[in-house]
């Protein structure tokens, strides 16, 4: 029987890299892990114990998935980062400090059970779930 213990990385192809890799990196704290060469196309950055990604649509890698995403065709509907115990007051104005609108906080259930968590859109219009581990004050 397979048992999944956690996302092990997830794929974004992009005609915009260096936004994507600017983005993740400043905005939602991930560093960049490995970087492949121009023709393969791919950036992979660490996000906790997990990896993101990043595949240039021009390069080797991208071609093989077809068009660049749009915001009426996106690879995936979204996906769940899970965060650090954060103020939600905290969360938002780190994010608005960045240009980023978000959603409201709601309790969703995910992989640990019931949580707070906000939705926000990378700048190719991928859709993040962040979700706060534990209760934050203000959740």
């Amino acid at each position: 029987m397979i048992r999944i213990l956690r996302i092990d990385h997830i794929v974004l192809r992009s005609a915009r890299v260096e936004t994507l890799v600017d983005f993740y990196c400043d905005v939602l704290g991930c560093t960049v892990e490995r970087t492949l060469s121009p023709e393969t196309g791919l950036t992979q950055l660490r996000a906790g114990s997990a990896l993101i990604d990043i595949v240039a649509v021009d390069s080797e890698l991208g071609r093989q998935g077809g068009a660049a995403p749009q915001k009426t065709g996106n690879n995936l509907d979204h996906f769940c980062l899970h965060i650090d115990v954060i103020g939600e007051s905290e969360l938002r104005s780190w994010l608005q400090k960045h240009g980023v609108i978000t959603s409201e906080f709601h309790t969703r259930y995910g992989g640990t059970g019931f949580g707070p968590s906000l939705y926000i859109q990378d700048p190719d219009g991928n859709t993040v779930e962040l979700r706060i581990e534990g209760t934050a004050e203000g959740v």
